[in-house]
């Protein structure tokens, strides 16, 4: 496992809804999201292989709710990674609505 050689990027990719991350230049990974209002609706986060084990999702998953934060939305953790980073961050949880059984249905209907 070697650490990257320069700092990751991430970067937000409104026509894919999600906020991906790269390393010297090549996709590491992502977290997928859909906007319901003023909520971002987080529901998937992956790493690549390749760049596991090196803190990547954290670092992405920091950076997307910075973002969210500063557009002033709100963040719906269905994702459970999302979930579990917003439990150890606690500068984030103002900004956390509650996953709901309509929110589900909703994001349900929305990925088809």
């Amino acid at each position: 496992m070697s650490q990257p050689s320069v700092a990751p990027v991430v970067e937000r990719v409104d026509a894919k809804n999600r906020y991906e991350i790269s390393v010297d230049g090549k996709r590491a990974g992502l977290t997928a999201y859909r906007d319901r209002d003023a909520q971002r609706v987080f529901y998937h986060t992956e790493i690549d292989d390749a760049f596991a084990g090196q803190g990547l999702a954290s670092v992405l998953v920091q950076e997307a709710l910075t973002d969210v934060r500063n557009s002033g939305k709100r963040i719906v953790p269905v994702c459970p990674y999302v979930a579990k980073f917003l439990k150890r961050h606690d500068e984030f949880a103002d900004l956390v609505d509650t996953v709901t059984p309509e929110v589900l249905r909703w994001l349900e209907g929305e990925l088809g």
